[in-house]
């Protein structure tokens, strides 16, 4: 879902009453930016509202907004944001109205309870996803089948879910450094004094130099690109790309940095990813495959055996 060049992305923000405004904002903002560092407008941003309710967050403040139902046909992707207790929403027509977006095409964000919202729409089925960590313990009882994971943010394929509080920024940087590179994104990140760029995995693992060394700059932005696009693999020429150098460049630093190519580098880091969801109950290896970015489960099987020595069915002993 890499947007073209002059090509609007159109948001929608689903604001669920007792919404974070923190959240909220976090998330919208990087947009704003967006739009105000280039010459023409990158993105548009629609906020929406459940019949009968304004959408006011858990401040009482309200955006202006619309009933969903009146939500602009074109949208590319729909973030849902809740707090206080979205375990307690049944909306059957609101669920409805989720998948009817979800079978258009439309892809699906959740942002801190959000993602709630989506698993009990039955949206997150086969997608890995994060949440707020205060609702990790319900939603594993409600629904142990679903691959929660706790991390900051995670996207994978057409499904885009953070933590809430602050991370929504973090997920956006990843966003509009995908759709515009990481030194456009940068600028943003200054704009806001946004001095860190977590990881999508922080804080369950260290920083990138802890894990990989002192990494050159372009370097650091091409892993952070690998490590947010599991499901939906990029090439080595959008890495190059939204890395800020060439493709030979980024070559020749990568494996100065890490021994390793950029291509081989990236497919260890899925391959890891693989064998940690090949130890959890309930998930096929073909599922695995894909949502590691695999074209096919014998070429996800050839490039597990080469790597670990073994097929992926004996993870599971």
């Amino acid at each position: 879902m890499i947007s073209k060049k002059g090509q609007v992305r159109r948001l929608g923000f689903l604001l669920l009453d007792g919404y974070g405004l923190m959240s909220t904002a976090a998330a919208m903002e990087p947009f704003r930016a967006a739009n105000l560092f280039s010459p023409s407008p990158l993105y548009e941003m629609q906020t929406l509202h459940r019949p009968g309710g304004e959408g006011r967050s858990s401040v009482g403040a309200a955006f202006p907004s619309v009933p969903y139902a009146q939500a602009p046909a074109d949208l590319d992707i729909l973030f849902v944001v809740a707090g206080g207790d979205p375990m307690a929403l049944r909306d059957p027509a609101l669920f409805s109205w989720l998948a009817r977006q979800a079978r258009a095409g439309v892809a699906l964000g959740g942002i801190s309870g959000g993602a709630v919202v989506l698993a009990a729409a039955g949206l997150l089925e086969g997608y890995r996803f994060t949440a707020h960590w205060h609702h990790e313990a319900e939603i594993r009882a409600t629904w142990p089948a679903l691959l929660l994971e706790r991390r900051l943010f995670l996207i994978d394929r057409d499904r885009y879910t953070c933590a809430g509080g602050t991370s929504p920024l973090d997920m956006m940087h990843a966003l509009i450094a995908r759709d515009h590179g990481t030194r456009f994104a940068q600028r943003i990140a200054d704009w806001f004094i946004q001095t860190e760029i977590r990881p999508a995995e922080a804080p369950q693992q260290g920083s990138l130099a802890a894990r990989y060394g002192d990494l050159p700059a372009a370097v650091e932005a091409a892993v952070t690109l690998m490590e947010s696009h599991i499901a939906d693999p990029l090439d080595l020429g959008q890495l190059a790309d939204l890395s800020g150098l060439s493709s030979r460049q980024l070559q020749r630093q990568t494996r100065a940095a890490t021994g390793l190519s950029v291509m081989a580098l990236y497919r260890g880091i899925r391959l890891a990813t693989a064998r940690e969801l090949l130890s959890r109950p309930g998930l096929s290896v073909g599922e695995v495959a894909q949502m590691t970015g695999f074209t096919s489960q014998a070429h996800f099987a050839e490039a597990f055996g080469k790597a670990y020595g073994q097929a992926p069915s004996g993870v599971r002993g």
